[in-house]
């Protein structure tokens, strides 16, 4: 299994030079900065593998958007599945937006050479000026701690350089979370690569590119519940081992696929040690996610919340 550091940073330079990156939009109409502000040193390398795309190209491959990134990004975890398109002469093409969230949203990509069909992916582009505050960030950011204190004041005063900062930190946080929990079988998708703020997932959805529902949008009949139950509290259980809850469980961050269910959305993932409120984010996970089986149908003696919370605790060594 690989290990993540979660405070792997490199250094951040003071400022960005505006002017030169300005000419290049004039002259070239290369991309601009996703955000305003001083950038991380993730975004800066992704900005600048873009501007050379504008300058050397006119014109991508079969209207592709860029040349692939995998080369420039951290990959997943290994074994490398087979379906990922790991050849430097492919092509990335965005087909829509699946997804908007107030830290992130995600766009549909198709990747793969010229002239095939490719493989669908899930592109998770992280924002940060957009929103002043991540959501209920103060409570998730217990227990992770950046080497430098002028970086965490910066956090912590969300100026522009912080947010950036934070949505970086989310960024590595989530891409690290499901490389660890994707090794162990975890019902997860499969964490292609990150590049700066920018993670690309395997897509959980049919070839047409329609996306699996999340659970929310389901009226399961009874015995599809009682098992989609047992998916989950197994999930939780294999979460737990690991020492970690997802610290934002609910029907909405749980996809269906092919009557499997996955779990996404893991940006906010609780070290149940380190984190002085781990209990009291996995007892939230494992109410919201007991209330709605139970709204929906099951017994209450099957989803017994409190039961679960003291199982899934021994489990991760706590009780």
């Amino acid at each position: 299994m690989r290990e993540h550091d979660y405070e792997d940073y490199s250094d951040f330079e003071d400022s960005f030079d505006e002017e030169p990156a300005r000419r290049v939009r004039q002259v070239y109409e290369g991309p601009a900065p996703d955000r305003s502000g001083r950038l991380t040193e993730g975004e800066r390398v992704r900005l600048a593998r873009l501007r050379d795309d504008a300058y050397t190209e006119t014109e991508l491959p079969d209207g592709a958007d860029r040349w692939t990134t995998w080369d420039s990004a951290e990959p997943g975890p290994h074994p490398t599945p087979d379906w990922v398109v790991t050849d430097l002469g492919a092509v990335d093409t965005e087909l829509g937006v699946l997804k908007t969230g107030k830290e992130a949203d995600v766009h549909l990509l198709r990747r793969g050479l010229p002239g095939t069909d490719g493989v669908l992916l899930a592109a998770k582009r992280y924002r940060s000026d957009e929103h002043k505050l991540f959501h209920r960030d103060a409570g998730y950011l217990e227990g992770r701690r950046m080497r430098r204190s002028r970086e965490m004041r910066a956090m912590a005063n969300r100026s522009s350089f912080g947010r950036n900062l934070i949505a970086e930190q989310w960024a590595v946080a989530e891409f690290a979370a499901l490389s660890r929990l994707w090794t162990i079988g975890a019902p997860v998708p499969y964490p292609v690569q990150r590049n700066g703020t920018e993670l690309l997932l395997e897509f959980l959805g049919d070839a047409d590119g329609a996306a699996a529902p999340r659970l929310a949008q389901l009226r399961p009949e009874p015995d599809e519940l009682a098992d989609l139950w047992a998916q989950a509290t197994a999930a939780l259980e294999l979460l737990a081992v690991q020492g970690v809850a997802h610290g934002d469980l609910s029907a909405y961050n749980l996809l269906v696929h092919e009557g499997h269910l996955m779990v996404i959305d893991l940006p906010q993932v609780v070290d149940l040690v380190a984190n002085p409120g781990g209990h009291e984010f996995l007892t939230r996970d494992v109410r919201n996610l007991a209330g709605w089986f139970h709204a929906r149908g099951l017994p209450e003696h099957v989803t017994a919340a409190d039961d679960l919370v003291e199982a899934l605790t021994f489990a991760a060594g706590l009780g």
